[in-house]
């Protein structure tokens, strides 16, 4: 992910997103029409300004002299084709503004495109990454988006969706849906974080089966369920307080449980320490963890695990 970059702050009032329309100039005709090819690089149609713009250069992919010697070296049979793939998958990257170095090819690599944390970026930063991104991706997420940062940047970005409750702006173009996840929270209290992981394996590809509010105040509730729960390649489990679920779900299935310590709780909770305590030490076998509130990360995995399943 991209992590933030604290870059020295601008004091003319003009450097900064206004809310106002009269800071952003369009007219979108499709999010498509938006990005234009240049060479082998991007760009973004220039009509859109949020403060003052800034030029966006020609993405240099890769240098064209070791396109050219790896193109001849395949086409005189002295490469292989998995050789040649395997030697392009370290390209390319792009430096945007000092600020950040977008991996073009991470989708190449790991199954997905770069993911952009929203927490501690500027306004002006989270859309210049999601245009750059866009221009090559049909599908973009950026994490931990506010509801005022999106109110914000909503005009820049109309082709975007928001969910405010998983907090991830995104765009969905390629839809493949394999089923296999479950995503099960303690209380309600835990739906935030678990719309994260969900909403974040969606747009990885994954069908997701939501099951929530089945905590072990009422244990009945998850044994209602637990037929559907037994059926998942892979579970993640979002609890708050003691966490107790995640170590008794992990004593009931035969898949995989990642689980997702929440900051829900009253004062000697720590803000979800207590829960990352106890489901660190479980006692159920095939139980790993994840950070405190780290729904995205749980979604990672999850995705992970179930593009390796069988389909049967």
């Amino acid at each position: 992910m991209i992590l933030p970059f604290h870059a020295p702050h601008e004091t003319g009032g003009s450097h900064f997103i206004r809310a106002s329309r009269s800071n952003f100039e369009f007219p979108f005709q499709s999010p498509r029409k938006q990005f234009s090819k240049i060479g082998s690089g991007i760009g973004y149609n220039k009509s859109i300004r949020i403060g003052k713009p800034k030029t966006v250069k020609k993405l240099k992919l890769m240098d064209e002299i070791q396109i050219r010697q790896l193109l001849e070296s395949i086409a005189a049979g002295k490469t292989t084709v998995p050789d040649g793939l395997e030697a392009l998958r370290g390209f390319p990257f792009e430096t945007v503004g000092g600020y950040a170095m977008l991996d073009h090819q991470r989708e190449l690599r790991t199954g997905f495109p770069e993911v952009i944390f929203g927490q501690g970026k500027t306004d002006q930063q989270i859309v210049e990454l999601f245009l750059r991104l866009k221009a090559k991706n049909p599908n973009v997420m950026a994490s931990r988006i506010s509801a005022e940062v999106y109110e914000r940047i909503k005009d820049a970005l109309p082709f975007a969706r928001y969910d405010p409750v998983s907090r991830i702006l995104y765009t969905k173009e390629t839809i493949a849906a394999k089923p296999g996840i479950a995503v099960v929270t303690a209380g309600t209290g835990d739906i935030p974080v678990a719309e994260e992981a969900a909403l974040t394996a969606e747009l990885m590809g994954n069908e997701v089966k939501r099951i929530y509010d089945v905590g072990v105040s009422g244990l009945h509730r998850l044994i209602h369920r637990l037929p559907e729960i037994q059926r998942a390649n892979v579970l993640v489990v979002v609890a708050g307080m003691e966490g107790a679920l995640a170590s008794v779900v992990g004593g009931l299935v035969q898949c995989p449980v990642i689980a997702v310590p929440t900051s829900v709780g009253y004062g000697a909770s720590f803000n979800g320490l207590a829960a990352l305590l106890a489901m660190l030490n479980s006692c159920a076998n095939g139980v790993s963890v994840v950070n405190i509130d780290n729904g995205y990360g749980a979604g990672c995995i999850a995705a992970r695990i179930n593009r390796l399943s069988r389909d049967d």
